[in-house]
């Protein structure tokens, strides 16, 4: 399968980020089987936006978490890895919370809604998905494709 990864750089030789622990999956390096996305990740940075194309083809060896749509699980997992907890799975691969879901899960988390609360305003206005690969040897599982640069003509 075609996955796609947005970035300010063309990443060759993906590598696990470490230093920011609070992102949905945990640790890790993080794509999306929707390229509009990765477009959308890539665009965040002014000067250089690139979207790096992968073939994946997942080992069935590793320890795999799919969570498929939104569901307490994956809710009660994004809140565990946000408080920087850690989590044994080679590859994570679920929704993402964007922009307005981080705020109502932050809002969960600090007890200001309630579950129920929580999945009512969670409506998604786009499909959102995410990948993440979270041990070195997940990354086995990526080989690099190319590399396609966002122009400014392209920005809108």
């Amino acid at each position: 399968m075609e996955i796609y990864h947005g970035s300010y750089i063309k990443i060759e030789s993906p590598k696990i980020i470490t230093d920011v622990y609070t992102k949905d999956f945990g640790v890790g390096f993080y794509c999306t089987i929707i390229k509009e996305q990765a477009r959308r990740w890539a665009m965040r940075y002014k000067d250089n936006s690139v979207v790096n194309v992968y073939n994946c083809q997942i080992d069935t060896s590793l320890f795999v978490k799919d969570f498929g749509p939104i569901s307490d699980e994956w809710l009660d997992f994004v809140v565990d890895c946000r408080a920087g907890k850690s989590h044994s799975y080679d590859i994570v691969i679920g929704a993402m919370a964007d922009d307005q879901i981080y705020n109502y899960v932050n809002d969960y988390i600090a007890g200001n809604i309630s579950r129920e609360q929580f999945w009512v305003l969670a409506k998604f206005k786009y499909p959102t998905h995410q990948i993440a690969f979270c041990s070195q040897e997940s990354l086995k599982c990526l080989k690099f494709v190319k590399a396609e640069y966002i122009s400014n003509g392209e920005r809108g």
